[in-house]
């Protein structure tokens, strides 16, 4: 089993991250060596934080999954995190990346495949669609618009990272996902241009007004709602 970092937004999707997790040593798909809340000392510096994820999680790792959700682009953690994940250095090799669109999203975007890795991928995931194209970058945007930016870089510049939405996510796929991701890693020519982001940064009145009221609701209904993705996934 391949070592996974799992990054995504600790406030807010913390229950999707624990459901995935659950999933994936259930059915012997990865071993986790993400950060998990309460890790890392909320007083340490922004430096500090940057090399502990860097040299003590990531080098661990081999594969980084990206749960993006409404908030996930504005999180300078996550984009520090994806950094990292893409950067060749002494202590850690670039990781493979697979981003997994959230089921709270708007419909706009979150059923959206990105499948970069070839005819396999694209005959083995999305037997259903007939043709693909290369989307611009503002294609991508409009796809896409709650992607983190340094990934809509990377997506644009033909980086092999795959997109799928969380109900894609099955023991068959998650594996074969991640597999490929492992297996391209190397060879994947990541674009660093974006600077890395300072501080952290609210999802736009705009689009917080495209969920629907359900999203703001208690965390048991979040519960309930990741455990009938799962059911259905496991049938």
């Amino acid at each position: 089993m391949h070592k996974v970092f799992i990054s995504y937004h600790h406030a807010r999707d913390q229950l999707y991250k624990e459901a995935l997790v659950r999933f994936g040593e259930a059915n012997h798909i990865f071993i986790d060596r993400s950060v998990d809340t309460g890790d890392i000392s909320e007083g340490l510096s922004d430096e500090a934080i940057r090399e502990k994820i860097r040299d003590e999680y990531l080098r661990d790792s081999t594969v980084t999954i990206l749960l993006v959700g409404l908030e996930t682009k504005g999180r300078k953690h996550v984009d520090w995190e994806l950094y990292s994940s893409m950067i060749d250095g002494k202590v850690n090799k670039k990781s493979g990346i697979l981003v997994v669109n959230l089921p709270y999203l708007p419909w706009t975007g979150s059923g959206n495949v990105h499948a970069p890795h070839g005819s396999e991928e694209q005959r083995v995931l999305h037997p259903d669609i007939a043709s693909w194209y290369t989307p611009s970058r503002l294609d991508l945007e409009r796809t896409y618009p709650y992607m983190p930016a340094r990934i809509l870089d990377n997506l644009a510049s033909k980086a092999k990272i795959s997109v799928v939405p969380w109900r894609k996510l099955t023991t068959g796929s998650l594996s074969f996902l991640i597999e490929i991701a492992f297996r391209d890693r190397s060879s994947c020519r990541y674009d660093l241009s974006q600077p890395m982001r300072g501080r952290n940064s609210s999802a736009s009145r705009a689009a917080t007004t495209l969920l629907p009221e359900q999203v703001f609701c208690r965390e048991v209904s979040y519960r309930e709602t990741m455990q009938a993705r799962f059911e259905l996934a496991l049938r």
